[in-house]
């Protein structure tokens, strides 16, 4: 198992994300992931920076990290050749430690051009072909495509990285999974679902990486914990399609409402316990990650960077010094 770090993008601004990156590589975790949103998922988390100038900064502020998007949507808010470019931009600073990270998207990002949210298969049809297009792009040659969903016309990528970017598929349903399994280079969940890696696997995946993101919420009490994940991460508690399907900050919060400190402290491993850090990542470990990276909630990130340094990097030190 291979330890990471979320930059949580809704929570903090680009030059604290620089910095936790930074911290991220000197505390001992191998990679990061980064946010892309456009809105944080409740206004209390009150930030949205975009990503690839955070991704430039964090570029010069870092020697070994491997970064990757946690997730892009490259289908409606931005086209795919311009994220084609972003990304090769971004491999070419972060050379032999960058990958792409890409999902379906949610509404709450994805509507402020105005244009419509579609069903879930026709989101998974516009990310396949986005794939398609900026692997093309990727090949550095003059590129036209007209497909159902985007068109090209007479372009081409000049500054490209010297290794390919590998492009790692988000999913949280079996017709997701499939996809990643099929064109993806990796996988990128958020739930310890075997059923989705299998699904993986079987479609393509065997062999692959497989990114699981946790939350937690380090604090000097249990209790502390739990007050500050409720307060600023309380979407961590709602089910179903909620989190693809609303369209406003306002909503997640009004929906928030509903969610109880227990239900969230279900969710999120809140205090200063080791042993119930190492348990949600062994739940995923079992689930069959091979790559876990931890979102701590809060404020408070000098201090999650000394607990996982001394608590719980150590015990994963082994696959990482492998790596």
């Amino acid at each position: 198992m291979e330890l990471g770090y979320a930059l949580s993008s809704e929570e903090h601004r680009p030059l604290a994300l620089v910095e936790h990156a930074r911290q991220a590589e000197e505390a001992g975790f191998s990679f990061a992931l980064l946010s892309d949103h456009f809105h944080p998922w409740i206004g209390r988390q009150g930030q949205s920076p975009f990503v690839w100038s955070v991704l430039g900064g964090i570029a010069g502020a870092t020697e070994r990290l491997v970064v990757g998007t946690g997730v892009t949507c490259p289908t409606i808010r931005i086209h795919p050749a311009i994220i084609a470019q972003a990304a090769a931009t971004a491999a070419s600073m972060l050379p032999g430690r960058f990958f792409l990270g890409v999902g379906t998207g949610e509404n709450l990002n994805e509507h402020v051009l105005g244009d419509a949210w579609p069903s879930a298969n026709v989101r998974l049809e516009m990310l396949e072909e986005a794939i398609e297009v900026m692997r093309l792009l990727w090949e550095g040659e003059l590129t036209d495509h007209r497909g159902r969903h985007f068109t090209v016309e007479d372009a081409r990528i000049y500054t490209l990285p010297e290794e390919p970017i590998r492009v790692m598929v988000a999913a949280g349903a079996e017709g997701a999974a499939t996809l990643a399994g099929r064109v993806g280079d990796g996988f990128i969940g958020t739930s310890p679902e075997a059923e989705l890696l299998e699904t993986f696997g079987n479609a393509g995946g065997e062999g692959k990486p497989r990114y699981g993101q946790i939350t937690v919420c380090f604090a000097e009490s249990e209790q502390e914990a739990r007050q500050t994940a409720h307060e600023v991460w309380p979407n961590a508690a709602l089910k179903g399609p909620l989190p693809q399907e609303l369209p406003l900050p306002s909503h997640f919060q009004e929906a928030a409402e509903m969610v109880s400190e227990d239900d969230v402290a279900k969710m999120i491993a809140c205090g200063p316990d080791p042993e119930r850090h190492v348990a949600l990542i062994e739940k995923y470990a079992e689930a069959g990650y091979d790559h876990v990276y931890v979102h701590q909630v809060g404020a408070d990130q000098d201090g999650f960077f000394r607990f996982y340094e001394s608590e719980i990097l150590p015990r994963y030190a082994t696959a990482t010094a492998a790596r």
